[in-house]
């Protein structure tokens, strides 16, 4: 039987319809934007479509601005913090999850409070030490700081970790397994929604980090896209196409992200335990 028609359900979907058209009309104004020359956006509507449709922004980006070589560099310090990172928090947090050791739970929530501390807190101290390190406008100072673990990420996973029951654990440890082997064998299986989550969350907020890049480098062979994207406001007297361009760059590897980790991210918010 079908179900009787409510009033309720059509504003739902009213006002659902409505947030998606809200969300998605940046970036289809960008992708507009980005699709026509300046004359045309300076002489048209800004909702006109582009007529005719031109590719000489992303042209121009890539061949006379240096977008390739941002683009490369960019997804170098992405995919390196990622792989480390997300690696080195799911050690850091099995520890602090199911090994025993002095000082464990004191050190978990000290490590934990530095989630308290603004990141413009330590960019001076930060900057000084890589400074002197001699590690300016170099590969190693833009992502040395965010190597080791992610106060957020290692939170997250502990209490995922927790969640596992312990015979399961007990079971391999039974096997003869070591507390590496348990991790890799069964703790890691076990969580690869979560774990799948942080590499989206670690990639888009590394691939939009801003600020350091500005302070550590000085342009040239290690500009990322959102330093390189800046540029182009103010060096180019705002050329707006040019800008939305740049834009769409750098958008399209993180929807591409999301698209293949979709189902991992969705498993992982339906997680309610592990049965």
């Amino acid at each position: 039987m079908r179900r009787p028609f409510r009033l309720a359900d059509t504003v739902t979907y009213v006002v659902l319809i409505a947030g998606l058209l809200i969300t998605l009309a940046p970036f289809v104004q960008s992708l507009l934007t980005a699709l026509k020359t300046p004359e045309q956006f300076a002489s048209s509507p800004v909702t006109a479509l582009p007529n005719p449709v031109t590719l000489q922004n992303f042209g121009d980006l890539l061949a006379r601005y240096g977008f390739l070589r941002a683009a490369l560099v960019t997804l170098a310090v992405v995919v390196t913090i990622v792989v480390v990172q997300v690696s080195c928090s799911v050690l850091a947090a099995y520890a602090f999850a199911r090994l025993r050791f002095p000082g464990r739970d004191l050190l978990f929530w000290a490590y934990l409070g530095t989630l308290m501390v603004p990141a413009i807190v330590t960019t001076i101290p930060l900057y000084t030490l890589f400074a002197g390190a001699g590690l300016r406008d170099t590969f190693w100072g833009i992502i040395a700081p965010s190597l080791l673990g992610s106060p957020y990420a290692v939170f997250l996973l502990r209490q995922h970790f927790l969640a596992i029951p312990q015979d399961l654990l007990s079971a391999a440890t039974l096997d003869g397994a070591g507390a590496l082997r348990t991790l890799w064998s069964v703790a890691v299986p076990v969580s690869r929604p979560i774990i799948a989550t942080l590499v989206v969350i670690t990639a888009v907020s590394h691939w939009n980090n801003f600020l350091w890049p500005l302070i550590i480098t000085s342009g040239g062979d290690w500009q990322v896209l959102t330093v390189a994207t800046a540029s182009l406001q103010t060096q180019y007297n705002g050329n707006w196409t040019l800008v939305m361009a740049a834009a769409v760059i750098s958008l399209t590897p993180l929807l591409a992200l999301f698209l293949v980790f979709q189902r991992q991210i969705v498993r992982s918010l339906a997680i309610r335990g592990i049965n």
